[in-house]
């Protein structure tokens, strides 16, 4: 474990523990999951990708397909906020590739307020069923094929806000809290399953402050963007994660920012 206040996550390369495993990505289409798509494709992962947006998804995985030839990286047009078909999909991936060995959940959004009185709870509405919703949808349909596999990981998504809110952020920062909560009690049920020898799968919350992007960095150059995390670094953690045994992630929040 890393000093009180710094990043706690392995970045090593990943490629052996990801050569032929198979990942879902969910939120696949926006920058982070652009970068986790091409990680975890020059990895050697056969990786899933889903996301509301059908044309940015093709995107995407077509830019992840293009830089690693060869690889596989299937785009999933999926509805999230729909249980039975977040099931099918994990359902489908099982019986199409033998295996699920991971679940990537970085669907997000982001509203917040000038301050806590100014609170808008149509935001609430909004972020519950982006940040909370998706995340029960997919920790229950991932949850058992991942336990069949020997490495299955579910990563959350999450930001350091969930621990420490600030007035004019509260939905968005208890939405978080509840999604971490959430994908703490999933790691509970990997622990159980696991019994005397330890989980077998894990669940984990990978925290940053917040997400940057070079074409963020395009449009201001002038900002410094201190203590965010590059969505490649992100991308490199998340492979670095299965270079860890299961047992020492599991029902962690693994820090790629300073605690607050």
């Amino acid at each position: 474990m890393s000093p009180e206040g710094s990043p706690e996550v392995s970045t090593m390369d990943g490629k052996d523990t990801l050569n032929g495993a198979v990942i879902a990505v969910a939120g696949a289409a926006g920058p982070a999951g652009r970068a986790t798509l091409l990680r975890l494709a020059e990895a050697g992962a056969t990786v899933i990708g889903s996301d509301a947006d059908p044309e940015r998804l093709a995107e995407a995985v077509d830019a992840a397909r293009y830089a690693h030839g060869g690889s596989t990286v299937i785009g999933d047009t999926v509805d999230l906020l729909d249980l039975r078909a977040t099931r099918e999909w994990a359902d489908r991936i099982e019986k199409d590739f033998g295996r699920v060995d991971g679940l990537i959940h970085l669907v997000g959004g982001w509203r917040g307020s000038p301050s806590f009185a100014d609170t808008d709870l149509a935001d609430w509405d909004l972020l519950e069923k982006l940040l909370i919703r998706t995340v029960q949808h997919t920790s229950l349909a991932f949850a058992e094929p991942l336990k069949r596999s020997d490495r299955g990981r579910y990563l959350l998504i999450s930001a350091a806000g969930a621990s420490k809110p600030t007035a004019g952020n509260a939905a968005y920062a208890a939405s978080k809290a509840a999604a971490e909560a959430w994908t703490l009690a999933l790691a509970d049920d990997f622990r159980k399953a696991g019994g005397d020898e330890g989980p077998a799968a894990a669940a984990a919350i990978l925290v940053v402050k917040a997400l940057v992007n070079d074409a963020m960095r395009a449009e201001r150059p002038s900002a410094k963007f201190a203590g965010f995390t590059d969505v490649a670094d992100l991308a490199e953690a998340v492979a670095g994660v299965w270079e860890r045994p299961a047992s020492d992630v599991n029902g962690n929040r693994l820090w790629l920012t300073e605690k607050p």
